[in-house]
């Protein structure tokens, strides 16, 4: 068997190219009454992810506050392929996969437990660009444009 058949065994297979990568291991404090990782634990995860990958590109919260905005949760659509259970490592995977009108922002996410190398979530999240002090709906900052166009995954097909 060739050397690179067996890397690309090792390693999770994405869905899109190119993405941002939080590693993760399952803590048994989100573990539920069945045994397994609690739904809403994903959420948190999905949300840590988002978070690490704008901080990566300098659009921390500091600068959400500077300018007035946010990019807040207006759907969440998830697929759970498979539990994980304490202890498990992952690796949560995200892209900017639409930015739609200045005002909308669409997250795709992948969810490897590296152990059997098997995808256990697949979720996409839309963003709404929102004015902190009224709550209400406004276009993104040039910042926000510019930061999150670099990170827009090209050629997506939902």
């Amino acid at each position: 068997m060739n050397d690179d058949l067996k890397l690309s065994q090792n390693q999770p297979v994405w869905d899109l190219p190119a993405p941002f990568i939080l590693d993760l291991t399952v803590d048994a404090s989100v573990i539920d009454h069945y045994g397994h990782v609690n739904n809403a634990a994903y959420v948190s995860w999905l949300q840590d992810a988002s978070w690490a990958h704008s901080n990566s590109i300098g659009l921390a919260i500091d600068q959400y506050r500077e300018l007035n905005r946010a990019m807040v949760v207006h759907r969440h659509e998830i697929n759970y392929l498979a539990p994980a259970f304490s202890q498990d490592q992952l690796q949560i995977a995200t892209w900017v996969v639409m930015l739609e009108n200045k005002l909308t922002l669409t997250r795709q996410f992948q969810i490897f437990r590296l152990e059997d190398q098997r995808c256990i979530l697949r979720a996409n999240t839309k963003f709404v660009c929102v004015e902190l002090s009224s709550g209400k709906p406004r276009r993104m900052p040039e910042l926000f444009i510019k930061g999150y166009s670099q990170l827009l995954v090209n050629n997506y097909s939902d």
